[in-house]
């Protein structure tokens, strides 16, 4: 799996296969085995090079050894064909960015949101993540609920 990231505003990318992962950022890349252990939702142990780490993961805020980091995933391919994201008119669909499951609908039809507005929020890889409105306007439909396991790519909600 590959990924596009942002960690404190910096963007790298994270490869991830198996039980090993490389990230690069900025020239420099790094190539490691882990392990993870959920401990309790959000909350992680995570083994790399015999160095433990705890984590814990709220929103897009992550926290390693107590130390904050604001992080943002992307799929790229989700982003693809995308030119000015979010200022479409007519219809737009929010999609999963990677397989997981729905842990909280945060919207509901008819309601109006702003662009950014938090819409569906999706466990993924240990992570939860929140799925925001493109751009202001209402909520045309909602086609998932929560505890609903979805694939990446599949449409979660359209706004019009």
């Amino acid at each position: 799996m590959k990924l596009d990231v942002v960690v404190d505003g910096r963007p790298g990318k994270l490869a991830i296969d198996g039980e090993r992962f490389q990230y690069s950022r900025e020239g420099e890349s790094i190539e490691r085995q882990f392990s993870l252990e959920e401990l309790t939702p959000g909350s992680y142990s995570v083994l790399i090079g015999g160095r433990s780490y705890e984590v814990i993961a709220a929103g897009n805020e992550v926290r390693v050894n107590g130390r904050a980091f604001t992080v943002e995933v992307f799929d790229p391919r989700s982003l693809r064909g995308r030119k000015a994201g979010g200022t479409g008119e007519g219809r737009q669909n929010v999609a999963a960015m990677m397989p997981g499951k729905v842990v909280r609908v945060l919207v509901t039809v008819g309601q109006a949101v702003e662009a950014g507005h938090g819409l569906v929020v999706v466990e993924a890889m240990k992570m939860q993540n929140e799925m925001k409105s493109p751009k202001t306007g209402h909520v045309a439909e909602v086609k998932t609920k929560a505890g609903a396991t979805v694939a990446a790519g599949e449409v979660l909600v359209v706004i019009e």
